[in-house]
């Protein structure tokens, strides 16, 4: 699969958080995710293992209990079943891979 950019295609998955699903193979899931300050991811698991990076702005993470808060340039791995949450401090975009896929992120 290649993905050709282009603008729009985003969905909103919760209110302030937008994803564009890039493209998927198999295995794993890459995504383009635009986040409005102010808005809050709660705190979720799930099976998928979550790698990211911020490409601008700036997110508070809370990851099994920890906070971290991540820039531009950052990036995270976050295993699959752990609890973690975010609040957006700055309008952010980033991307992220899933793996295995997940499937309510399919276009």
């Amino acid at each position: 699969m290649f993905y050709k950019s282009q603008s729009g295609g985003y969905r909103e998955l919760l209110p302030g958080v937008h994803l564009k699903t890039l493209v998927h193979g198999e295995k794993s899931l890459l995504g383009h995710f635009r986040l409005e300050k102010g808005a809050q991811i709660p705190m979720h698991q799930h099976p998928q293992e979550q790698t990211g990076y911020l490409i601008s702005g700036k997110i508070a993470f809370i990851v099994d209990g920890e906070s971290i808060l991540a820039e531009p340039g950052d990036s995270w791995c976050i295993p699959s079943n752990v609890p973690h949450s975010a609040d957006v401090l700055e309008e952010c975009l980033l991307v992220e891979i899933f793996s295995p896929v997940r499937e309510d992120y399919l276009p």
